[in-house]
């Protein structure tokens, strides 16, 4: 077993950099007698089949947050942190049948060019604002911290060089390219992602079982840690205010899911892409079988790196190589890092490529994304409103460049945390319960007004904000009590969607004004292939959570 990088894995990983370099330049450049204009820029001239969309969507989704920090969870309290992954297979179908058909038959670029066409300008400039702001501080920061923490744990990089590395890597072609360089690299990327980590999988696995392959390794982890395979969790559980038993499954959750695969714009934005509204279902539902198997890739290593830190013959077996950077109960997600040192040469390599894939492919989408809510929804409303496409998309390049710097500033700055992953789930749950109670009621409730929203939107980060902050100082009182923040997450949106519903009928009061968008059943109809996958994977979620249930 080897602790640093040979000759071949550095060969195989600066391979996997030049390739995915030369692909996103060649994707980029300018067709003869075409300058790029904001379609292809944004959304790749709406040219993307179904499979380059259902990659796309899994590698923008997958990153740092997953194979560093879900792998952490999974050390930490074990498969139920799977759900994040087997529900977003659910919401996908949901997400494919009924929210996508409205987007495309608009025309949309960004969500918050929805919220202008549903309610108003300034609704969409808040929201815009949100987005932004979301992206750069937690999204593209934390990504490019947990990316920069892989190469100062398994190369001994300094985390400062890691970071502008990761940056400068993304920014190599996604800059110049937009959406098709991020979107068909990623086809290439979601190969090195999934390959990688069934190679780290099946290494971890065959460890724990002392050589005697996946099965074995799979059996052993289970009967050693039986605990770590419950997917609901009971009061009892000190990891029980993350996940909340059966809140999981019909509660906060579904706040976080919807908000993030329906009406978040580095992942929708590549369903916009699509040529037509049946390829883009149909990547919809690749993506949705993609996830169940992403748990295999993301948290069950760091299932065994738990067992493996607890087994003392194990531990003997791997020398002094297993003490460097051990992971611990308070440093979990040094978990997954830990595991890929003890690959042999050349599948470290091949490991490590699908771990910067993850991350880079990541940025770039959220980069991409980022530019593409400023320039469209600030630039080119208060700015430039004549703007022609050579400006919109050297605007596009440039504010991508700004967030960019801003996330490397302030990425080792989330230094210390641990269980990243929830990290970003608690804090994006601050702001999606109030997107998701504004879109849904603008989607399907047609007496939603503009005023109702407006204010929704924005009442709707003090109340989340209270009951993340309210009961740490005032728990004594019984009107403050101390829930998990996944169900505060799903009160925030209740309440908000109230207040949204008490406004708009007080408006509507004596009205009789349809002001919603017009919906008919002839769109939401679906071919017999996306029904029968969708059925399909229903019974396979219905099969795991009936495995592991507790």
């Amino acid at each position: 077993m080897n602790s640093n990088f040979e000759l071949l894995d550095y060969i195989i990983f600066i391979g996997y950099a030049i390739l995915i370099l030369c692909v996103g330049l060649w994707v980029s450049r300018d067709k003869k007698g075409h300058e790029k204009n904001a379609e292809d820029y944004f959304l790749a001239g709406k040219s993307l089949p179904w499979w380059a969309i259902g990659a796309s969507l899994i590698a923008a989704n997958i990153s740092a947050e997953q194979f560093i920090g879900m792998s952490g969870s999974g050390f930490a309290l074990g498969l139920a942190i799977a759900s994040y992954e087997w529900m977003a297979a659910l919401t996908l179908i949901i997400v494919g049948k009924y929210f996508l058909p409205i987007f495309i038959e608009k025309g949309l670029y960004t969500i918050p060019e929805f919220v202008e066409k549903r309610f108003s300008k300034n609704l969409k400039t808040i929201l815009a604002v949100f987005w932004i702001a979301l992206y750069v501080f937690v999204n593209l920061a934390s990504v490019l911290y947990l990316g920069s923490l892989a190469l100062e744990t398994i190369m001994g990089i300094p985390m400062i060089y890691g970071v502008m590395g990761l940056a400068l890597f993304a920014a190599a072609y996604s800059l110049y390219g937009g959406l098709s360089a991020v979107a068909w690299t990623d086809v290439i990327q979601v190969v090195f992602l999934v390959l990688g980590g069934l190679f780290t999988t099946y290494l971890a696995l065959d460890t724990v079982a002392d050589g005697q392959g996946f099965v074995a390794g799979l059996k052993t982890v289970y009967e050693a840690a039986p605990d770590r395979f419950s997917m609901i969790l009971d009061e009892s559980n000190p990891e029980y205010n993350n996940l909340p038993g059966i809140g999981v499954l019909v509660g906060g959750l579904w706040v976080a899911n919807l908000y993030y695969w329906g009406f978040n714009q580095y992942i929708i934005q590549r369903t916009l892409a699509a040529k037509s509204l049946r390829e883009s279902q149909k990547g919809i539902l690749l993506a949705a079988f993609l996830k169940l198997i992403i748990p295999l890739i993301v948290v069950i290593p760091g299932i065994a790196a738990y067992v493996m830190v607890n087994d003392p013959e194990i531990m003997s077996r791997l020398g002094e190589a297993g003490l460097k950077n051990l992971p611990t109960a308070e440093q979990a997600d040094k978990a997954y890092p830990w595991l890929l040192q003890f690959l042999p040469t050349g599948l470290k390599g091949v490991a490590f490529a699908a771990l910067a894939a993850a991350i880079v492919s990541s940025l770039a989408s959220m980069l991409n994304s980022t530019s593409t809510i400023f320039t469209m929804d600030i630039y080119k409303e208060y700015f430039n409103k004549n703007a022609s496409d050579k400006a919109t998309v050297n605007t596009g390049r440039i504010s991508a460049a700004v967030a960019l710097i801003i996330a490397c500033i302030m990425a080792p700055l989330l230094g210390g945390i641990d269980q990243a992953f929830q990290f970003i789930q608690e804090y994006t749950g601050i702001v999606s319960p109030g997107i998701l109670a504004v879109f849904v009621l603008g989607l399907f409730w047609k007496k939603t007004t503009n005023k109702a929203a407006i204010i929704g939107a924005l009442v709707s980060i003090p109340v989340a904000m209270y009951f993340k902050v309210a009961p740490k100082g005032w728990s004594s009182n019984p009107i403050f009590v101390d829930i998990p923040w996944m169900d505060q997450m799903g009160y925030s949106a209740l309440i908000t969607g109230f207040i949204i519903v008490m406004i708009s009928l007080f408006q509507n009061k004596g009205k009789n004004d349809a002001k919603g968008i017009p919906l008919s059943k002839e769109l939401f109809k679906t071919s017999s292939g996306f029904n029968i996958g969708a059925f399909v994977v229903m019974i396979i979620l219905v099969a795991l959570y009936s495995l592991f249930w507790s």
